[in-house]
């Protein structure tokens, strides 16, 4: 078998003594210079660092006519090494000469700059607004399918989506069950905590039920048990439309004739309209426990002062502001997480943006949606 010739490349000095720069210095390049060659017992290495060092002199005469083979790699090495431009004195074999100037015609090559125009930000600025207002017909369209489909449903309720409406109840509220309990919970003791050490500065430990009543039942419970819901089964909601639409069952049940809103939509909405306020009452609880707890421990009040005090402090119709949050709370998760699941494209980079779009959309609307239930109910329940 007959072994090919390594790439060799040697420095030949002149017989006088040479001038500054190199000057009379010769580099002749012999072998095969091809990858296969280059790259066996270390050659690459050693050939690199001595092209490397007679870079950019451009003295130098290079005879490179003794070349058996040259491949684009070989070349390459030469042309960074000549400082990607011919140098002045250059012999070459004329079958190399169409390899090296395909190489010089690419490095003459100049990227386009991408210029920013001045009023990039306009076009951003306009672009964001744009899409907020398609994003907001989509959204009231999607509304509007539901309103129709709850009307068809009412009529006809024997033909409706029960068992699909008891599953999402299930997995929305009862599965949300644990999690809502152990951070209620450890909520409420660190409010309990932080008030008691200020009411303890005044003499106004007795108040810690007040305080923790009016917070934990208007705001913070039905707020608590939303933003978990919606990082929780939003998430889930719009990954689960996602995928049927990766997977193309969407358009299937289309072509079957079944309508998505009677069959995904609705039932969504409706369990989470249920279960929500269900939630709620739970959330409330857990953290009212936790607030006793903590209010035993730093203020030595006892439960059964705290549970007959909870009624008196707060007014029943708070209890009906909170339940009234977390039904509208639920439907405005499910409607965002369905509206974006619908939108996600098929193919997996649009399924990870949009489950992670629906899920800040969807805690961004609660809370202003809280908001406004605060304007509104601003002297209801004081």
């Amino acid at each position: 078998m007959q072994i090919e010739n390594a790439p060799i490349l040697t420095i030949q000095h002149p017989a006088a003594p040479a001038s500054a720069g190199g000057a009379g210095q010769s580099v002749v390049a012999s072998g095969v210079w091809q990858i296969h060659t280059l790259t066996q017992k270390g050659a690459l290495k050693a050939i690199t660092r001595t092209l490397r060092a007679l870079r950019n002199q451009d003295s130098l005469e290079w005879d490179l006519s003794g070349i058996e083979r040259l491949d684009h790699v070989g070349a390459q090495m030469f042309w960074n090494a000549w400082g990607k431009r011919r140098p002045g004195r250059l012999r070459l074999d004329p079958h190399h000469e169409e390899l090296f100037g395909r190489i010089e015609k690419a490095s003459a090559l100049a990227l386009p700059r991408h210029r920013v125009s001045p009023l990039h930000w306009l076009i951003v600025l306009g672009g964001g607004i744009l899409s907020f207002f398609e994003h907001l017909r989509g959204f009231l369209s999607l509304i509007g399918q539901l309103v129709l489909d709850i009307g068809r449903f009412l009529r006809r309720p024997q033909a409706g989506p029960w068992r699909e409406i008891s599953a999402n109840i299930y997995h929305s509220g009862f599965q949300a069950l644990g999690i809502t309990a152990m951070v209620g919970f450890l909520i409420g003791i660190v409010l309990s905590f932080l008030s008691s050490q200020q009411l303890r500065m005044f003499g106004g430990d007795i108040y810690i039920v007040n305080i923790l009543g009016m917070s934990v039942i208007r705001e913070l419970g039905p707020l608590l048990a939303a933003i978990l819901v919606a990082g929780r089964s939003g998430s889930s909601i719009t990954a689960q439309l996602g995928v049927m639409r990766v997977t193309e069952e969407l358009d299937a049940m289309l072509v079957m004739g079944i309508s998505h809103g009677q069959r995904l939509i609705m039932p969504k909405v409706i369990a989470l309209a249920i279960s929500m306020p269900l939630l709620v009452v739970w959330t409330d609880a857990m953290a009212l426990i936790g607030g006793m707890v903590s209010a035993k421990i730093e203020l030595g009040l006892a439960f059964r002062y705290f549970i007959q005090k909870l009624p008196d402090a707060v007014p029943v119709v708070n209890y009906t502001i909170g339940l009234l949050k977390g039904c509208v709370f639920g439907m405005l998760i499910a409607l965002v997480s369905c509206h974006f699941g619908l939108r996600i494209k098929p193919n997996t980079e649009s399924l990870g943006r949009g489950t992670t779009t629906a899920v800040v959309t969807a805690i961004t609307v609660v809370i202003l949606a809280d908001a406004v239930f605060a304007i509104i109910f601003n002297d209801v329940g004081f």
